[in-house]
């Protein structure tokens, strides 16, 4: 994989590509897919960014099928809604790209179903909107799921006591749990599909650290965060670059289950895909899978019911 870029990407026609999240890393996630033939269904919560980022993607990539749904991360409704709207109108999903939130709000802001914003959008939110789309990925043609994660998942812990930090709100904590919970999700899914035999393939992967506007429009005005972003931009990949990883998940044949990609450089800050380091706290699978019932509970969705409905239709 030394080396690889968008142009590695194989031919995705007849491939459709659900991508969360309408700019930065998203948006090139939807561009290099839907340039190699995809049809992509990108969703995000504004409607105005949404046609904007479809329209884009319609000059750089002409012959593209790409359209946006609204969907809201931070609402279980609006996540149940989306689904619904999918399976009704489409026979499969090939891809599935959980990439969206939100990063470091100064202050503790809770979704519309009460939990804490980040680990309700960034974790939380994805679980069940996979879990609402497992029976159109079930029907798919090798259908991959690919959940974002971040360097910041190193520093993260689960805190099954207070989950919402609803005890104590610290912006960075918060948001490095949320992120090695997306972790734990994506390697505790490709268990569950090999030992139940869903036929989906679950895949991490992290941007290093890219030029998106998440640093910008999350954290207060005089963060760390930032700060770093508007003063020190040469640390920073395009966004072009840090989509490479989640594309590689995506798509490329040699692309593993389980496994997770990051950037090649620099200690994965920067570079090309490669195998990137699993934190220890992520290997933990007592861990995961008790932070599986616990997410299956807080968002009433169920692997096993979609699973269940799934063979009650085909039957």
């Amino acid at each position: 994989m030394t080396g690889w870029t968008a142009s590695d990407i194989p031919p995705q026609h007849g491939r459709t590509a659900v991508v969360t999240g309408t700019g930065g890393l998203g948006f090139e996630d939807a561009v290099a897919l839907a340039r190699s033939g995809a049809d992509i269904v990108l969703a995000g919560r504004n409607s105005r960014k949404g046609a904007d980022a479809v329209a884009r993607i319609r000059q750089l990539a002409p012959r593209a099928t790409v359209i946006f749904e609204r969907l809201d991360l931070a609402s279980l409704t609006s996540i149940a809604e989306f689904a619904e709207r999918l399976r009704s109108g489409r026979q499969n999903i090939d891809i599935l790209i959980n990439n969206a939130g939100v990063m470091v709000p100064p202050r503790r802001e809770e979704t519309a179903d009460g939990f804490e914003l980040q680990f309700g959008t960034n974790f939380l939110g994805h679980f069940a909107l996979t879990a609402r789309l497992l029976p159109l990925l079930r029907k798919g043609n090798k259908p991959r799921v690919v959940t974002l994660s971040s360097l910041a998942a190193r520093g993260g812990s689960i805190n099954f006591a207070d989950l919402n930090a609803e005890q104590g709100y610290k912006p960075m904590p918060v948001y490095s749990q949320s992120k090695l919970a997306c972790l734990m999700f994506a390697l505790e899914l490709d268990r569950r599909s090999k030992q139940n035999g869903w036929g989906v393939t679950s895949i991490a992967a992290h941007p290093g650290i890219s030029r998106t506007d998440l640093l910008l429009n999350a954290p207060g005005r005089f963060s760390m965060e930032r700060t770093m972003r508007t003063l020190l931009p040469f640390l920073f990949q395009p966004a072009a670059q840090g989509a490479l990883p989640a594309l590689f998940a995506a798509t490329a044949p040699e692309a593993k289950g389980g496994a997770y990609y990051g950037p090649d450089k620099m200690s994965e800050v920067r570079g090309h895909p490669a195998l990137a380091r699993v934190p220890d706290a992520a290997l933990d699978e007592a861990v995961a899978a008790r932070l599986w019932q616990c997410s299956e509970e807080l968002t009433g969705t169920s692997f096993s019911r979609a699973m269940t409905e799934l063979t009650t239709v085909q039957a």
